[in-house]
This record gives structure tokens, sequence and C-alpha cells, in this order.
């Protein structure tokens, strides 16, 4: 028995490596050869990437009360959705887009309550103006108030890919369907954003869509190298046609560095995703041409362990992009004192009347 280190810190929320097993069935779409696949350049005709990342946080827990006695969970929370903007050709330098914050004040549906928007008061000079827009989520769970601020993080990262990525063909054999703009998202591709050029990176291995048989190859790779593209659908339980899961997706792996030797071999592995059409068994023009890019195109985003405790697969614009976002939300301390000095105030003037 060897003993190998997951190259992430123990602090992370979780480990780089989980592997559990794709339930459902998972396909070749690109060729039958399970080999893998040379890093070709970056065309012209790609002139601009941008990588899409999203932050949320929760600034306080919150129980409502109504005239009538009925207690509800809710919470104060923050998240913002922004961007990088990069020539992948390195000819300009890169730009900050969209990058503010938005508050929430989530709340549950059960207990009937009317919330209007909070804002606190006075103005500070550290923390700006603070607004909370009501959102209400189902259920009275504990965790329901930050599952809401998650999922609406979430939903802005995939309305802004959308909005800022080019359209993608869904053609066999255009020769022109490379896009000119390519968005890198953060985690997989969401449900419903099919038909643009969004690039999905998943930076944690915790699913195993390769099976004992094929999973060896991730740790022959070369840097810049890619597995054949795979298809599989999103939710496949392998059990039934009610479980045949939602949208099909297109997937490959690509290594951005060779590991240390004290690291498991798929150390510096990336899995990537795209939008796949329904009824199709190719992959489309321009997916196999981002597919093929993807491979140099990442490896020259690829953080240091120097730098990123999460290298090489917390890219660098990511991880610029997380520093721009935590700034954008302000100081946590800062953030919590306004909201217990402005309830004080308040229940202040409550207990005055």
């Amino acid at each position: 028995m060897r003993i190998r280190l997951d190259p992430w810190p123990v602090d992370t929320q979780d480990g780089q490596l989980t592997l559990k097993p794709f339930a459902g069935l998972v396909f070749n779409a690109e060729t039958e050869a399970w080999s893998a696949i040379a890093p070709r350049e970056i065309p012209a005709r790609l002139s601009k990437v941008l990588v899409v990342d999203g932050k949320p946080r929760m600034e306080a827990r919150l129980l409502l009360d109504d005239e009538n006695g009925g207690l509800s969970l809710a919470g104060f929370g923050a998240f913002v959705a922004g961007a990088v903007d990069l020539c992948p050709h390195g000819s300009r330098q890169a730009e900050l887009l969209e990058v503010a914050a938005q508050r929430v004040l989530a709340y549950s549906n059960e207990g009937g309550a009317t919330v209007e928007m909070t804002r606190l008061s006075p103005r500070n000079p550290h923390t700006g103006r603070l607004e909370y827009t009501p959102h209400v989520f189902s259920g009275s769970q504990l965790e329901g108030a930050k599952s809401k601020v998650q999922r609406l993080m979430l939903d802005a990262e995939a309305e802004l890919s959308h909005k800022l990525a080019s359209a993608l063909p869904l053609d066999e054999h255009d020769p022109n369907a490379l896009p000119d703009t390519l968005v890198l998202q953060d985690g997989p591709v969401r449900i419903g954003g099919a038909g643009r050029a969004v690039l999905g990176y998943v930076k944690t291995l915790h699913t195993d869509y390769l099976g004992a048989d094929r999973i060896g190859l991730l740790g022959t790779l070369k840097p810049g190298e890619r597995t054949p593209v795979l298809r599989f659908r999103v939710g496949d339980q392998g059990g039934g046609q009610d479980s045949e899961g939602r949208e099909q997706r297109f997937t490959w792996y690509v290594r951005l560095c060779d590991p240390p030797f004290y690291q498991h071999p798929l150390a510096g592995v990336m899995r990537l995703e795209m939008h796949a059409p329904e009824d199709s068994d190719f992959v489309p023009r321009g997916v196999l041409d981002i597919a093929n890019l993807s491979g140099r195109l990442l490896c020259r985003l690829a953080s240091q362990p120097h730098k990123d405790a999460r290298a090489p697969q917390n890219l660098i614009p990511t991880a610029a992009l997380e520093q721009a976002m935590g700034r954008a939300m302000g100081s946590a301390e800062l953030v919590t004192r306004r909201i217990r000095s402005h309830l004080a105030r308040e229940l202040g003037k409550e207990a005055v009347a």
C-alpha cells in the first residue's frame, strides 16, 4: 500500500479528490479510442475569454416574530457574481467586470410574515449603504436562508455567463463555429443555459464518470493533454426512465501540471463541462474546437502552489476575482457591527413607543 497526499489544505470545505461513482450512463461522444489527445494552439478567432465566479456570505441569522406571535427563521446575506475579462493571447491587461455586492434578507414562507426591504442606518463611511432585499425560501430549515443566498448567487452567475458568452452553433461541420468570446464558469454549467459558449470548469474530482477501466488514463496525461469528449445526462441515476436525468452534457478531463511524486496522480487534473444538444450522437464543431484549445488555455491560467493553496485548479483569474468580490462585500466584522447597531436602535424605538 502506498500513501499519497491530497494537494488541497485540510481547512478547505472539501478535498480535491473523492471519486464517488456516477450512477448513470456515460457514452463516447468524440471517438471510440480511449487515449490522450494533444493540445492545440489557441486560434486567433478567439479574442476574448471571461472567467465568471460568484461568492456568497451569510452575515447574520435572524428570527422574525409577527403580531400574532408567529416565529420564522431568516437571515441577512450577501453575494457577488463577477467576471475577469482577459485576452487569451496576452495582448492586453485583464479587467474586472460587474463586481458589485447584492444583499439579501432571506426569510421562510412558513410564518406568513410580510417582509420589506431593510436599509441599515445610519450610512457608514466604511461599509456604505447596506440595503437587504427580501427573498422568500420554502420550509423552515435552519440552513434555508444560507441555501437561498447560495441559489441567488448561482442564478446570478448563470445569467452573467449567458450574457457575456457568444452564441455557440450546434452544427457538426461549421468551420466558423469557434466563438470569439468564451466564458469559463467556475463549477458545472447550469441547467437551462444551452446555446452559449460557456465552459464549466470543475476544480474537484468528487464524481467518477470514467470507471475503473478508464480512470487510469488521467494519471498518464501530460500537461495540456486531454481525454476524449464524453456525454452524460445530469441526474441520471441508472434506474429506469424516471431517473434518466434532465440535460445532456459533454465532459472531458485536462491535465494542468505534473503533480509532485508525493501527491496522488490526479492532483493536476481538472474536469470540464459544456451543454450537449438533445438527441444527437455527435460533438458540435464549436464544442470540439473549445475542447482542443482548452488544455493550452488552462495551462496558461493555472495557479502555482506557492501562490494559491488550491493550485493548479484555482485559476489565477479566479483567485483575483475572489479577492475583488470579498472587497465588494466589505468587512464581515464591520457589517455585523452595523446590523447589531441598527437592530438595537430599532428595538429601542419600539421600547420607547
